[in-house]
């Protein structure tokens, strides 16, 4: 257990780490854009004046390694400062885009992750045969295309010619849970389609890789049917992969919506910060790409414990 729980705090550790280099990484390439922001903002025919208070505003006449650590300390209180663009505290801004997203992903989610993991057993299941072989070029077909390509093509076929969902997904408080997921339905199918044959595959690669072992073997040969083997004994000793892939695809179903939301005009976190980047609304841009950056190092986090807690051979590697 001790050495279960030092594994775990090293990848806690390593995990504030990398965090900590992104956040780097995310300020220098906002202090690096050319130009200035604030006479980006306030136009060429500002007065010196007004420029100089904007940038004590936005505390530009600070060192550069200040206003790094006064970011920092204000993000990990909560206070992400004003947009640029409306003076609205980006919090506000961020907290219902950040909802909307977060539904988006997790309605995929359901959908994906239990299709994926069937498809993945019955692919094992029936190793080589025709099933598998269709089943692996439909996947390995729709995740070859970019997510704007599917998702184009799904709104000229499901929108334009058969008229069964909305090519935008608009989506506000007042809607029931019903029409909000008829509105996603398309964004949803698209993200399902770009996931499903990592996840897939993974699963049909882990569970044939148990099946050589052992135990499997004599599970055989006791007369077991081949559906029970695969479902009550190659799979349970499966899920380390199995965790890892899921977690991490739900890490991108979070993160890489970005393409998604903006072709389906969906109002989430991603579309918010293609807006702000067009704006210059710098607040905005930093506090997105960290929570961005914070959520898909956390599921990373999260898929490596959880993969160390699953497999024996990594909690006791001697």
């Amino acid at each position: 257990m001790d050495s279960l729980g030092t594994m775990v705090a090293k990848r806690i550790m390593l995990g504030l780490v990398t965090l900590i280099v992104v956040s780097l990484l995310i300020f220098l390439g906002v202090e690096l854009l050319p130009g200035d922001v604030t006479e980006a903002i306030l136009g060429q025919s500002a007065l010196p004046e007004t420029v100089e208070a904007f940038r004590r505003e936005l505390k530009l006449d600070l060192p550069p390694h200040i206003r790094y650590f006064t970011w920092m300390g204000e993000f990990f209180q909560g206070d992400f400062g004003n947009s640029l663009a409306n003076g609205r505290p980006v919090a506000d801004l961020i907290g219902w885009r950040f909802a909307n997203t977060i539904f988006l992903a997790a309605v995929t989610a359901v959908v994906a992750v239990p299709i994926s993991i069937l498809l993945g057993i019955l692919a094992a299941l029936y190793r080589n045969s025709l099933f598998d072989r269709v089943i692996s070029i439909v996947t390995l077909s729709t995740i070859s295309f970019p997510e704007f390509f599917v998702a184009y093509i799904l709104i000229a076929l499901l929108s334009v010619q058969l008229i069964l969902f909305p090519s935008i997904s608009n989506i506000n408080d007042q809607m029931s849970f019903l029409e909000k997921i008829h509105a996603i339905i398309l964004p949803c199918l698209t993200l399902t389609l770009v996931v499903v044959a990592h996840m897939m595959r993974q699963t049909r690669a882990a569970i044939i890789n148990i099946m050589a072992s052992p135990f499997i073997e004599m599970a055989r040969l006791k007369g077991i049917k081949p559906t029970r083997v695969i479902v009550m004994h190659a799979f349970p000793n499966a899920l380390s992969p199995v965790i890892n892939v899921v977690a991490i695809n739900l890490a991108y179903l979070v993160v890489g919506v970005v393409i998604v939301e903006v072709v389906f005009v969906y109002p989430g976190l991603g579309q918010l910060l293609v807006d702000s980047v067009s704006m210059r609304d710098i607040p905005v841009v930093q506090a997105s790409g960290l929570i961005f950056a914070s959520i898909y190092i956390g599921l990373n986090l999260l898929a490596d414990v959880l993969s160390i807690i699953c497999n024996p051979r990594l909690r006791n590697p001697t």
